[in-house]
């Protein structure tokens, strides 16, 4: 057995991805069926005010129910689909952690004020991540020049990642008219076309099929996909999505596009997660004639964890996303968490090594399974690249 490379530099095991995952177990839950726990949380959470339990209990209950009500009524507005009761859990826990302790360090009127504050402020961000920043599609428009691409006009290249199909919402129409004002000369997609919790549903599939019919049908030249992370983009699954689609599929494959009097050379490759198998695959598509100068190389992977190969094999535009941004991100900070082996290292935006130019999408969609349907600090996009 052939020994597996250590892990690459900045690695982590990511634990709050797992924990996501794991959440996704709660969403069978009613959140009306926690009541009780709910009501327990509200007694926990103001056990520390003394004199002002009462008042305490009201003011974190009240903003308890508040966050139930905005997530159950996602789905009923056409926003989002996604379960109520794990990020409800998510939310009460953080409350109610907020609120006992600073009935522990302040258990007066001021403190209890402050405390309200400070619950009114949570339910405005989780407001603002559920029902708005996940719908303001940005159009991040890049520019990169090359002496490999000699044509005129440049090329005008839109790149979408990470659909994540759940059910059509505004942000899935915003799209498509964007695709029709922008008129691209070549689209490109870097997978995940369903939502993890919706890859088995067949009305989900049909929705995913009928955009991206809608997407080819809008943009005026042709359309490239990749497969995304293999439990979203399952074999026995997205073949039948891309059913019948003038869509070129790009399976461990090389094809040379010529655009505008240039050349570019677009590398489709899978992503199976493992660096350990895509690596070798990578280094078989391009390994071509030593001497031979080469034409501007595209690849199009679904997660940013090639960049160092990429680098080495003189890559030129590495498009990607998988990451979403880190999809809720805090100030100062950033990501949380971004699904990748190097973490932080490649989370978001546009990363320079070496002649390489790596773009790693925040995506369009959001998460499956217990995670929210929420983006904060990081609302979805598509990348309009102009190559000259």
């Amino acid at each position: 057995m052939t020994p597996q490379p250590p892990h690459p530099p900045g690695y982590r095991p990511n634990y709050i991805h797992l924990a996501i995952t794991v959440a996704g177990f709660l969403e069978r839950i009613p959140p009306l069926a926690l009541t009780p726990t709910w009501l327990a949380l509200s007694a926990i959470g103001c056990w520390t005010w003394g004199d002002l339990r009462l008042p305490a209990a009201v003011l974190l209950f009240g903003p308890i129910l508040a966050d139930g009500t905005g997530l159950a009524l996602l789905p009923r507005a056409g926003r989002s689909f996604g379960p109520v009761t794990p990020p409800l859990l998510a939310l009460a826990l953080t409350r109610t952690a907020i609120h006992a302790a600073l009935g522990l360090a302040w258990p007066t009127l001021p403190g209890l004020l402050l405390t309200t504050a400070l619950q009114l402020a949570i339910l405005a961000a989780a407001l603002y991540a559920t029902w708005i920043e996940p719908f303001q599609l940005t159009v991040t428009s890049m520019a990169l020049q090359s002496p490999k691409l000699d044509g005129h006009p440049p090329i005008r290249l839109l790149h979408i990642s990470d659909i994540h199909v759940e059910g059509i919402t505004p942000r899935e129409r915003n799209l498509l008219h964007q695709i029709e004002a922008l008129a691209p000369d070549v689209v490109v997609l870097t997978g995940d076309y369903l939502n993890l919790s919706s890859v088995n549903d067949p009305q989900a599939q049909t929705q995913a099929h009928d955009l991206l019919a809608q997407i080819c049908a809008h943009a005026p030249g042709p359309v490239y996909a990749i497969t995304g992370s293999p439990p979203v983009d399952r074999p026995e699954i997205v073949p039948r999505i891309f059913s019948d689609l003038p869509i070129i599929w790009l399976l461990d494959e090389i094809q040379d596009l010529h655009l505008n009097g240039h050349t570019l050379r677009l590398v489709g490759l899978r992503c199976t997660a493992d660096r350990s198998r895509d690596i070798p695959r990578l280094r078989r598509l391009l390994d071509g004639p030593s001497g031979t100068p080469s034409p501007f190389t595209l690849l199009l992977y679904h997660s940013p964890d090639l960049m160092p190969e990429a680098v080495g094999m003189e890559v030129d535009l590495y498009l990607c996303g998988h990451t979403h941004g880190g999809q809720i991100r805090l100030p100062l900070w950033g990501a949380i968490v971004t699904s990748s082996d190097f973490w932080k290292r490649y989370e978001m935006g546009r990363y320079e090594e070496g002649g390489t130019t790596l773009y790693v999408s925040r995506g369009l969609g959001v998460e499956g399974l217990g995670a929210p349907r929420a983006r904060f600090l990081a609302p979805p996009e598509i990348i309009l690249w102009t190559l000259s």
